[in-house]
């Protein structure tokens, strides 16, 4: 990225100590000695590039367009982004002035196809994982849009630094979603906004036996027999998940014994090489994630009650709870 490019944005800085980040022949420094990559482009502001969000980033590598809007020719991504967002918030981003927005948890960019949609965004998109790359591609850098590798609990940033943080379909995956949570709020400018969801406690989840027992054994394989694992899941489960789409009772019950997340029902716009990308990635996803945590909204409002947030909504929905609240100014 281009000097003007960066200062379209909120500065990077060391997590450890936020002194500022400038160019320096290994990439980034500080003038306590610190260093970090930028490779392709990219700010790598981690301790290290393997974490427990490896999965991840090899998901969206693979399935890099599989969520998007434009590839789907659906709205289901700015249905769900927009909903959690608000009718205030959305309003504000259709309309003047410029507004700082940290997506924290980027992946491919499913949501960032979205946020880049409102002309007075600046995004800056982040991901623990290698997913930023697959990011790249779809996205592309420019004065409106800047990517970076780095931890959300240890974001290369300044606190107060953004108008909005959307955090969405990541909480759950890390290691104290309480800590996260703290973490993004302290990202939020006075009188800004935090915007996320988080998986919920349901029957469906704790009777999805099959998918119980072989998370802690296909989280722990390596990348490519993860993958070729939940390719077999899903050539042996898929079909009778699709000829049972229109047979309610048999498909609830299929469900009980099959370790597969199908949408023949909650989506049915999605064509049948569409359910079939979509039922692997998220079967991928449900079954090598490194944490999967629960929350419910009782929870959820405890949490932000705590931090001081204002102006509270959190309800159930989507993948489970869905939460946006506001800073004091």
């Amino acid at each position: 990225m281009t000097n003007q490019n960066i200062e379209s944005f909120p500065p990077l800085v060391d997590p450890q100590n936020l002194q500022p980040l400038l160019p320096c022949d290994a990439g980034l420094c500080s003038k306590s000695g610190a260093n970090y990559q930028v490779l392709s482009g990219i700010p790598r502001v981690v301790p290290k590039l393997t974490n427990y969000a490896d999965a991840f980033g090899e998901q969206w590598k693979r399935w890099r367009l599989t969520q998007l809007d434009s590839h789907t020719g659906t709205s289901i991504t700015a249905d769900r982004l927009n909903r959690c967002l608000g009718d205030e918030l959305v309003h504000k981003l259709s309309g003047q002035g410029e507004i700082q927005i940290l997506e924290a948890g980027c992946g491919a960019g499913r949501f960032t196809e979205i946020l880049l949609g409102y002309p007075v965004v600046r995004l800056t998109s982040a991901d623990l994982s290698s997913a930023v790359e697959s990011n790249q591609i779809n996205f592309p850098q420019d004065q409106r849009h800047r990517i970076v590798q780095c931890d959300i609990c240890l974001a290369p940033f300044k606190p107060d630094s953004f108008d909005v943080v959307v955090c969405l379909g990541v909480i759950q995956h890390t290691p104290n979603p309480e800590l996260t949570i703290r973490k993004l709020f302290e990202q939020v400018k006075p009188n800004g906004w935090l915007v996320f969801d988080h998986y919920a406690p349901s029957f469906k989840h704790y009777t999805k036996i099959t998918a119980m027992l072989l998370r802690p054994i296909l989280k722990r394989l390596s990348p490519s027999s993860r993958m070729r694992a939940c390719e077999i899941l899903t050539a042996m489960f898929l079909p009778a998940h699709k000829f049972f789409r229109h047979a309610p009772l048999a498909q609830k019950l299929l469900s009980r014994v099959s370790p597969m997340l199908t949408y023949f029902h909650e989506l049915p716009q999605l064509n049948d090489q569409l359910q079939y990308e979509w039922a692997l990635l998220d079967t991928h996803d449900s079954l090598t994630d490194w944490y999967k945590h629960l929350r419910t909204t009782t929870q959820i409002k405890s949490t932000l009650n705590k931090l001081g947030a204002v102006e509270i909504h959190v309800v159930t929905g989507g993948n489970g709870v869905e939460a946006r609240c506001r800073k004091v100014a």
